[in-house]
């Protein structure tokens, strides 16, 4: 246990629940700011007790409207600088623009590096993060960065679901590697689909590697968008004899009617984290906290020890 007077942690407006549930796990109260618009939709913040030399810690998901959430973010940031708070600690369970991590194509941005330096030049000095897109995104930033996972979670749930016959699939050769890590824990074999993508959340399934045919396919990602890639990977394994899906996914964004979508009869589960707010799920969804996780990163960063040691299965 650590002093609320040296520690503060405080909410942005795009999960104030998961926020919560972390000051719960550290028995501190959730930090008193203000948040409101301008007529013109200009941001305005106000910190509404001290913090002056405090190690401030600021939960903000970077999901739907990501713009609107990450100027709040960054106006939040400035605000505790000019508050003199001590340290300035990015909780930001969803790091929004991680697709954009490297250039396809000639002429385009890449958008993970630009947020990693807009949030550091602005003053943050650590983030915590849940299952960036892509692991190498750690190096854009020059400030200390906690890369957590949601594996282990996951790996505790679908083991007390004791699946027969399971089969792990990895969507993408990028979640082959999680896949692989998944199907070990599980004593299961995996399968890797192969796809293109003709344009943006769009993709389409060309051959399938592995055995599926009688299995009950886990598909794991770590995010769903529109949700259309999923059903697709879902139909193609059916096409191939497999039984009806679990699907377990860090963040689930489900732009465009996405919870609709999933709510699909050849899909049995779908197991997400709360590193994004959505006000309800149909009865197939199951949600996991990281809040515990969370909780525990900053207790060891105000504590000391290892990030390492907090997993079981998974080591970063």
């Amino acid at each position: 246990m650590f002093s609320s007077h040296k520690v503060k942690i405080f909410a942005g407006l795009s999960n104030r629940p998961l926020a919560e549930k972390i000051c719960e796990e550290l028995q501190l109260p959730l930090g008193n700011v203000a948040i409101s618009r301008f007529e013109s939709g200009e941001v305005h913040v106000s910190y509404q007790e001290s913090i002056r030399s405090c190690h401030v810690f600021i939960v903000q998901s970077m999901s739907h409207p990501v713009n609107e959430h990450l100027v709040e973010l960054l106006v939040m940031i400035d605000a505790a600088k000019r508050a003199s708070a001590k340290t300035i600690n990015l909780v930001v369970p969803y790091y929004g623009y991680a697709r954009q991590e490297r250039k396809t194509a000639p002429r385009e941005p890449i958008s993970a590096k630009l947020m990693a330096d807009v949030m550091t030049r602005v003053g943050a000095n650590r983030l915590i993060t849940v299952d960036l897109h892509a692991d190498p995104i750690q190096g854009f930033f020059n400030i200390p960065v906690d890369h957590l996972t949601a594996l282990d979670l996951i790996i505790e749930y679908l083991r007390s679901k004791n699946i027969d016959n399971p089969v792990v699939v990895s969507p993408d050769a990028g979640r082959a590697s999680t896949a692989e890590k998944l199907a070990n824990h599980l004593d299961a074999p995996f399968a890797i689909m192969i796809k293109n993508r003709p344009a943006h959340n769009q993709s389409k399934i060309t051959h399938i590697i592995g055995e599926v045919a009688g299995r009950t396919p886990i598909i794991i990602e770590d995010m769903i968008d529109t949700g259309s890639t999923i059903v697709n990977v879902v139909q193609a394994l059916k096409n191939r004899g497999a039984h009806d899906a679990y699907i377990c996914a860090t963040h689930g964004l489900f732009s465009d009617n996405g919870i609709e979508k999933l709510n699909h009869p050849n899909i049995r589960e779908v197991v997400i984290t709360d590193t994004i707010e959505h006000s309800e799920y149909p009865d197939k969804f199951r949600v996991l906290s990281m809040s515990q996780l969370i909780a525990n990163s900053i207790r060891i960063n105000m504590q000391g020890g290892s990030i390492d040691k907090m997993f079981r299965y998974t080591h970063l």
